[in-house]
């Protein structure tokens, strides 16, 4: 199936001290989702922020729906930082993001992660 047909991409973020799984919905931000699956596995080094970890990502996207607010548990990519961010508390972005998917499996051990961690993002098998 083309990946244009796909509404859902399964993925894998693997920290040096844990895995986590989301998914990115298409429906959300199309283009940021495109422009992610298209160089996927990544690989980069995390930073902190509040209760959210955050990295570089390869690719550089403008505002595509953009939220200044976020959930616990939301996938977000930040366009001022090409950054791929993922929220596990309560907290805000520093500035608006595209929200790109959620976090399918528990959120609350992102707390574990430290800065500069080694980080990969990969579609699942």
């Amino acid at each position: 199936m083309s990946n244009a047909l796909l509404e859902k991409f399964s993925i894998k973020i693997t920290f040096q001290s844990l895995e986590a799984t989301g998914e990115f919905v298409r429906i959300l931000s199309p283009r940021t989702i495109e422009s992610l699956v298209k160089v996927l596995p990544f690989s980069s080094s995390t930073f902190l922020w509040q209760d959210e970890v955050y990295f570089e990502t390869p690719v550089s996207v403008g505002p595509e729906r953009p939220k200044a607010n976020v959930r616990t548990g939301d996938i977000a990519y930040w366009p001022p930082g090409k950054a791929f961010c993922i929220f596990f508390g309560k907290t805000q972005p520093y500035s608006p993001v595209n929200i790109i998917g959620k976090v399918t499996s528990d959120w609350t051990a992102l707390k574990k992660v430290k800065r500069g961690e080694f980080v990969k993002v990969s579609l699942a098998d």
